[in-house]
C-alpha cells in the first residue's frame, strides 16, 4: 500500500521516465537515457518512501503505541501547558523509515497547532522547540496527550489528515512527514514508559508505555 500523498511525486517521475525511454530509443540520444535512469531512480525511491504497510495494533486502552517508525532519541520528564507534569518520548525517523504517523491511543482531537520554524536535524534536542511542527492535543478518557510532528533538515512538508473534534482510534493513520523527521508524544506521569533511548519502534504496533 502507498500513501496517497506520494502520487503527486510518483506519477510525474514515472511519466518522465517513460517518455525519456521512448524518445531515447527512437532517437538514440544518450542524454534521454540518462534522464530515464534518473527519473526511474526517483520514482522507485518515492514508491519506497511512501509505502504504508498494514499494522496490527494491540487493543488495550491502557497502552501507549508508537506514533512513528524510527529510533527512540529522548525520554524526558517535562511540564507541558496542556498535559501538565508529564514525560516526552521522541522518535527520530530517517529517510528510510515508513513516514506515515498513527495515533498512539484512542482519543478526541481538541486542538491542532501549526508552528513555523527552522529545519534543523530532527535528531537534535533543540528541534523540539525551533523546527517547524504540527502539535495535536488529544483527550483520551480522563487523560491528556500531545503528539507533535516535527520537520527535519530534509522534511519540508508536514501533512495532517485530521481535524479538531475528530475521534481517533489507536493505530489510526493521522498524517505523515516527508523525508526524515521527528515525532514526539507527551503523556502524564502515571504512564510507565516501556522503551529506552536507542530502541527501534514501529508505528501502530510497538508498545511504548502503559498506565501504571
Amino acid at each position: 500500500m502507498i500513501a496517497k500523498e506520494g502520487a503527486r511525486l510518483i506519477v510525474p517521475t514515472l511519466i518522465i521516465a517513460m517518455l525519456a525511454m521512448f524518445l531515447g530509443n527512437r532517437y538514440e540520444l544518450l542524454a534521454l537515457k540518462i534522464v530515464f535512469w534518473l527519473a526511474m531512480f526517483c520514482c522507485v525511491f518515492c514508491i519506497y518512501f511512501f509505502r504504508d504497510p498494514e499494522r496490527v495494533t494491540p487493543q488495550n486502552p491502557n497502552l501507549l503505541i508508537a506514533p512513528a517508525d524510527g529510533k527512540i532519541v529522548e525520554v524526558k520528564e517535562i511540564a507541558d501547558p496542556f498535559v501538565g507534569d508529564g514525560r516526552r518520548i521522541a522518535i527520530f525517523m530517517s529517510p528510510l523509515n515508513v513516514h506515515v504517523n498513527r495515533a498512539p491511543c484512542d482519543g478526541v482531537i481538541r486542538q491542532i497547532e501549526h508552528k513555523k520554524g527552522k529545519f534543523l536535524s530532527a535528531f537534535k534536542p533543540e528541534a523540539s522547540f525551533e523546527n517547524e511542527q504540527c502539535r495535536m492535543s488529544l483527550t483520551a478518557h480522563d487523560r491528556k496527550i500531545v503528539v507533535t510532528q516535527i520537520a527535519g533538515c530534509f522534511a519540508r512538508r508536514i501533512v495532517s489528515r485530521v481535524r479538531v473534534d475528530q475521534s481517533l482510534m489507536s493505530g489510526e493513520r493521522f498524517g505523515l512527514i516527508m523525508f526524515g523527521s521527528r515525532v514526539e508524544v507527551i503523556v502524564p506521569r502515571n504512564y510507565k514508559i516501556t522503551v529506552s533511548i536507542g530502541e527501534k519502534v514501529k508505528a501502530g504496533e510497538t508498545i511504548i508505555g502503559e498506565l501504571a
